[in-house]
This record gives C-alpha cells, structure tokens and sequence, in this order.
C-alpha cells in the first residue's frame, strides 16, 4: 500500500509540474506539451496534480475536456483508492 502512496504523489508532483511548464510554453509562444500527453497523466493517477495546476496557474480552464475531465478522473482514482483502502 506504502507504494501506491508514493506512485500516486509522484505521479501528481509530475503532472503538476507538467501543466506548469506548459504554461510557461504558452507564454513564450514555444513547443507545447500535447494535450493528449496531460490526460494521460491524469488518466495515470495524476489528475489531482493537473486540476491543481489548472486553477493555481489558471492554464487550460476553457477547454472542456480538462474543464470537466480532470475533475471526473480525480473523483474517479479518489473513489479507486477508497475502495482500495477498503479491501486492505
């Protein structure tokens, strides 16, 4: 269980970290991360790091797939490890 704990931090840390640098990206007007790269992160575990970067660096709030997906996906890997949790 210790390391699914740490998967999970590790994966969020990136993802925010990430969506941060993308952010930046946009700023200077260079090569960007593929959106597609982002959800799979999310869809990875690293949903909560990607719905945290979005309203700390209010970066990617309009487009409705990370607007309403990454939040599903953190409720989704939320109930996941609950029930995990439950089955230990």
């Amino acid at each position: 269980m210790i390391y699914l704990f740490f998967y999970y931090l590790l994966i969020n840390i990136y993802s925010f970290i990430k969506m941060a640098g993308d952010k930046k990206k946009a700023k200077r007007h260079e090569w960007r991360v593929p959106e597609s790269v982002l959800m799979s992160l999310g869809v990875f575990g690293g949903a909560f790091g990607l719905m945290l970067a979005m309203n700390v660096f209010r970066h990617k709030t309009q487009h409705a797939k990370f607007k309403y997906g990454v939040p599903l996906l953190t409720v989704l890997h939320v109930c996941a490890l609950l029930y995990l949790v439950k089955l230990v």
